[in-house]
């Protein structure tokens, strides 16, 4: 049998983007779903983009998940469907779900999860807020009875890394560096490229059938304290270092209305909750077990284009 036809939704997306151009690289049939007004007048960086994606041999299909007729049309071409839809557009995938039902073929279907598991975070009612509309999409999930695979893939490491995930910043601070609680938490980085090839290993992999891939390479589980003692030792000197109190990022948290609220409960989930090592289970299938010989980028590689 030849490799699975993929269509990914959201392609033009943050984590899409790497997911689409890993289908095309690993030998799928590619195909991606673009509103017809992305294509109509692109700025230059999207038509960049959309020009990649037609030389990596991409099929551009014109639609929307909105668009019923549209998203048959598309499903109609493809084995499997990968979503990577933004957070603030998580909810459109019970259209998606309904439309995968209708068309019955779909072996495989990847919803927008790409972070944390949304059912194992800490019991701090805005962050349970912020990630309640993926909880929804995995129940809806789970009740359709279409075959699945969740993939949590832990925090972007080419996002977060560079900067120490301090604002305003495009490289790795020299001088100071500000530390959501005591730094200790530990969080799991991912390099974009990885998570969009460990993605598209896993559509024609039975061992992930209904299950959660977890990707989580050993020398990317850093606390955030062990993240900047290894910048500073390739820099030579040590960062000032100031640290914001659990208690005041709570009181944070409690006041911010929505949407503001959603950056500042992912970094609490992640650097103060600790919410991504968690106890695997059954429904968890690792990566680095599944894959063995895959290599990832490690953070001390990420960090070293800037010294």
């Amino acid at each position: 049998m030849g490799k699975s036809r993929i269509l990914v939704i959201g392609a033009t997306g943050y984590i899409g983007k790497f997911i689409a151009k890993a289908s095309a690289r690993l030998g799928h049939p590619t195909f991606i779903l673009v509103r017809p007004d992305t294509t109509a007048v692109p700025n230059s960086a999207r038509k960049a983009l959309l020009d990649s994606f037609t030389a990596a041999g991409i099929t551009i299909l014109h639609g929307d998940v909105g668009d019923h007729g549209s998203i048959l049309a598309a499903l109609k071409q493809v084995d499997v469907v990968i979503s990577a839809i933004a957070s603030s557009s998580i909810l459109d995938q019970l259209k998606l779900i309904d439309a995968i039902k209708e068309v019955g073929h779909i072996k495989r279907f990847l919803p927008s999860e790409f972070g944390v598991d949304v059912e194992r975070v800490t019991d701090v009612p805005a962050v349970r807020a912020v990630f309640k509309p993926k909880v929804k999409i995995r129940t809806a999930l789970r009740e359709s009875g279409i075959p699945y695979t969740l993939v949590n893939s832990n925090t972007f490491a080419a996002y977060f890394v560079p900067t120490l995930g301090q604002e305003g910043l495009e490289a790795p601070p020299r001088d100071k560096v500000t530390i959501l609680g005591d730094g200790n938490a530990k969080a799991i980085y991912v390099d974009e490229d990885d998570i969009g090839t460990i993605t598209v290993k896993s559509v024609d992999d039975p061992r992930t059938l209904n299950k959660q891939l977890v990707i989580r390479p050993p020398t990317n589980v850093l606390s955030f304290n062990e993240l900047v003692e290894i910048w500073e030792k390739k820099i030579g000197h040590t960062l000032k270092k100031s640290y914001i109190p659990q208690s005041t990022l709570r009181k944070q948290l409690d006041e911010l209305p929505f949407p503001k609220v959603i950056f500042p409960a992912i970094l609490y989930s992640i650097y103060v909750a600790g919410d991504e090592l968690f106890e695997l289970g059954p429904e968890d299938a690792q990566a680095i077990e599944l894959y063995p010989d895959f290599e990832y980028k490690t953070v001390s590689s990420l960090l070293d284009k800037f010294v």
